[in-house]
């Protein structure tokens, strides 16, 4: 299945630009400001391929900022390969700096990164990724040009202690707060607890969007096998960051491409190996937004056909015990897909990056460590993928079984009469805002049987869909040990979050979905042996209803908002901006840009 050089010199977009002996004008144009900071015409001129580092750290990018030093070895790498190196940055988006969503900015940086991969002199890229968005948004932009790309993770923090015990970026301020509610720490004891999960370089250490992400960015084919789960501190983060800019110089020649790693059964893969995990509630929509720009056709059905009946195998926080530093010394990804071929769960001749089958890359890479992977026959649970659900709220929506604790399976979901099912009174929230001025409101007359409802928070709504929908209880009931209550919303919730929250509706409510019609007090039934969430009122008064609805009005901050919402889709088909799905393998079906002059 190797693919041999077949590029010469002679064919690289980079000549072009540089060396077009038919055009010397233009080529002394686009040639002598690239001399200036100290590269010469030799180097330009001399039939190397140029490789583009898409810089995604930075100071407002903590858990990617560590790439501004790895990029050195990667330059290193590239040049030892006979390629030549030019830095750019990314728009950065970090999930825990901006507002209102760094959601928002995913679309926004993918179309920053198609705009730099096509118009300018490079033959291949490293993107480098880490926090959640970065990931979806710079493999979405490789899939639209289809130039030679390769992924570089920075890897997760080392795992956090606190008075002896495991604390997991992220999942330790969904416990803190509970903590915090219900007296058991002030606002000191919380202000430790979270800087005790974030002790080194990197990003989450969980397996929260972050992790997940960048595992099925590995399992996709398009990083080197063992790339997501190296620790960002180790000195192995380093070498691979070698072996990442050596290996994007061969994969130009090879005219290695994303259209010919990252297939339909490549996407199947990746689902596959996210329930395994027990990955983040927000891989679907990224890697069906990825899968949209690389045309390949993937949907939510497709994440309840292929990912729902596969074991989770990975015990990792939020949903496990462990952290990324011993997930990745039990084998990381390729344990796991040892594991998963072994079942005949995964398409082992799907080629990646370094020119292999991941068959190939992972079939004897077994784990030593049952702690954290375990065999497929003796999983940590059956069937844990994502749970997809429908009904007169919404056409799609997720439930993350694997969340599922015990307390809750027992309050809600043992009737002997009903098992799987329940019902509950909405409590109707309007955004975030809403939802934490009247929490703690005993007019609300929330109880163990109340439903909590996130409405507005969607990409249209919020913009951007916010991580919302994970909504504590009021005080009262916390203090009596209820810590979760079912929630439902047309927000995200973290991926840290072990929360199993029924969340991502799609259509949401700012664009009419049925959330719009809910009103507190309504009886609401969900049953998960029919993937169903309806409320319980006549088809009358929802037709009504549907009559009177009046949508709200949109309050655009920013001029980027603005364009946002007037473009992007729902959280089902990915949030894309629904034009740019239009755009496909621009450099194969466009060729090369106008000039400039």
């Amino acid at each position: 299945m190797m693919i041999q050089q077949r590029i010469t010199p002679a064919e690289l977009r980079s000549k072009k630009w540089f060396d077009d002996v038919d055009d010397p004008g233009m080529s002394a144009l686009y040639l002598e400001r690239y001399l200036n900071f100290g590269l010469t015409r030799e180097e330009l001129q001399s039939g190397k391929p140029i490789i583009g580092i898409a810089q995604t750290g930075s100071d407002l990018t903590p858990c990617n900022r560590h790439h501004t030093d790895l990029a050195v070895r990667v330059k290193e790498g590239i040049r030892d390969a006979g390629g030549i190196p030019l830095e750019f940055p990314v728009h950065p988006i970090q999930e825990t700096g901006k507002r209102p969503t760094a959601a928002l900015d995913r679309n926004l940086a993918y179309l920053g990164l198609v705009e730099v991969l096509y118009g300018y002199p490079l033959d291949g890229v490293v993107l480098t990724t880490g926090c959640d968005k970065t990931t979806p948004a710079c493999l979405m932009a490789a899939a639209t040009v289809n130039i030679p790309a390769i992924v570089l993770s920075g890897g997760p923090m080392l795992d956090g202690y606190h008075k002896g015990r495991t604390v997991g970026s992220g999942s330790i301020i969904w416990e803190a707060r509970e903590q915090l509610a219900a007296g058991e720490i002030d606002y000191d004891g919380f202000m430790d607890l979270a800087a005790a999960s974030a002790p080194s370089v990197g990003h989450c250490n969980t397996m929260g969007t972050a992790l997940s992400m960048n595992c099925l960015a590995e399992a996709l084919g398009m990083s080197l096998p063992g790339c997501a789960s190296i620790p960002a501190p180790y000195r192995e983060r380093g070498q691979i960051s070698y072996h990442t800019g050596k290996r994007i110089v061969d994969m130009v020649w090879e005219d290695l491409k994303p259209s010919k790693i990252m297939t339909r059964e490549a996407f199947e893969n990746a689902i596959v190996l996210a329930s395994s995990l027990g990955a983040s509630t927000n891989c679907p929509p990224h890697l069906i937004a990825i899968a949209r720009h690389m045309g390949v056709e993937l949907t939510m059905d497709d994440w309840q056909r292929l990912g729902y009946s596969v074991p989770m195998i990975v015990d990792c926080q939020p949903t496990g015990r462990h952290l990324g530093e011993r997930f990745h010394k039990a084998g990381g990804v390729p344990a796991v897909l040892a594991e998963l071929i072994k079942a005949e769960l995964i398409h082992e001749d799907c080629l990646t990056v370094n020119n292999q089958t991941l068959g190939d890359n992972s079939r004897e890479a077994f784990t030593h460590d049952r702690d954290v992977i375990k065999p497929t026959d003796d999983p940590l649970l059956q069937s844990a993928g994502l749970m997809v659900l429908s009904g007169n709220l919404f056409d799609n929506a997720v439930l993350k079984t694997s969340a599922i604790d015990e307390t809750f399976r027992k309050r809600y979901l043992e009737d002997p009469d009903h098992p799987n099912v329940f019902t509950g009174k909405a409590i109707v929230f309007e955004g975030s805002e809403d939802y934490h001025q009247r929490r703690n409101d005993p007019d609300l007359g929330v109880t163990e049987n109340s439903i909590l409802f996130i409405r507005n928070c969607g990409p249209v709504g919020y913009p951007g869909s916010a991580e919302v929908v994970n909504m504590l209880p009021p005080d009262s009931l916390v203090k009596q040990g209820i810590t979760s209550l079912p929630c439902v919303g047309d927000g995200r919730q973290s991926g840290t979050s072990g929360s199993p929250s029924i969340l991502n509706a799609s259509p949401e409510a700012a664009v009419g979905g049925g959330l719009a019609l809910l009103k507190s007090g309504d009886e609401v039934r969900v049953d998960l042996n029919t993937r169903q969430v309806d409320m319980v009122i006549s088809d009358h008064e929802l037709d009504e209803r549907k009559a009177n609805l009046v949508l709200p009005a949109l309050d655009n901050q920013t001029p980027w908002q603005e364009i946002y919402r007037s473009m992007v889709g729902q959280l089902s088909t990915g949030a894309c901006l629904e034009p740019a799905t239009l755009h496909l393998r621009v450099v194969d079906e466009k060729g090369l840009p106008r000039h400039s002059h």
